[in-house]
């Protein structure tokens, strides 16, 4: 007879399809050690099923929209920022393209965020990601910065896509379909996958420009105005990278 802890190795390195016979296999021990086990993988089972009940609430807009064909998500990240580039992502996912715990990005933690990236990157039909400058985005404003960085993304893209759905804003100067969804970072698979791109391409850069600059910690705030942000600020003056339209009276200091 099997030590318990070997089936619960068993247990732990089977696939889905595995665990089935696993399950048949051993019904019949009455090791309390045994009955854990089982009962944990069916706990886990369980939540796995969940988690794709969630998942396929979020394929609603692309089940709607595939048959006209590809699919993009759009999204940005970076545009309440006071300081480093807003950046976006464009996502083409397989139909029924499966990324567990893929969610809007603010959701997520950066583990998990980095994680999903790479899992994105290596599933996706194409990914594009558009970076606009904060030189840019104090001459144009932030919402014309964010447009240019989303088409710069859809562009990058191939191949390119049908139909676009964009969380919460209509791109001007783009002639595919464009689809609004407010929220939809959190409605759609396509544009959760964006978002993560789009905040992990841009976090990763804040991390750098941390270190050509560790003075005014960007790696831990991301360029938002949290209260060590603004004391860095008092203290060496704005870096190149500061957006000077977001802190016109901190510049008069």
């Amino acid at each position: 007879m099997k030590k318990i802890a070997e089936i619960r190795e068993e247990f732990a390195h089977a696939s889905e399809a595995e665990l089935t016979r696993l399950f048949a296999q051993y019904e019949m021990d009455e090791r309390a050690g045994v009955r854990a086990v089982i009962a944990s993988c069916h706990k886990k089972l369980e939540k796995l099923e969940k988690e794709r009940e969630r998942l396929e609430t979020m394929r609603i807009y692309e089940h709607q929209y595939e048959q006209t064909g590809l699919v993009c998500g759009v999204d940005e990240a970076g545009r309440g920022p006071l300081a480093g580039p807003v950046v976006a992502g464009a996502v083409i996912l397989p139909v029924n393209c499966e990324i567990l715990y893929l969610n809007d990005s603010k959701q997520l933690s950066e583990k998990r965020r980095e994680e999903l990236y790479d899992e994105i990157r290596e599933k996706a039909v194409a990914c594009g990601v558009g970076i606009v400058g904060p030189e840019r985005i104090d001459e144009i404003n932030i919402l014309q910065a964010t447009y240019e960085a989303m088409r710069e993304a859809i562009a990058a893209l191939n191949p390119q896509p049908d139909v676009l759905l964009n969380d919460a804003v209509r791109i001007p100067g783009i002639a595919l379909r464009q689809v609004p969804i407010i929220g939809g970072d959190a409605k759609s698979l396509s544009i959760a996958a964006a978002s993560v791109l789009a905040k992990v391409t841009r976090d990763r850069m804040m991390r750098e420009y941390d270190r050509e600059m560790p003075e005014y910690g960007f790696a831990a705030h991301k360029g938002y105005g949290s209260a060590a942000h603004f004391e860095a600020i008092r203290k060496y003056g704005l870096s190149p990278i500061h957006r000077r339209s977001f802190l016109k009276k901190m510049e008069e200091l």
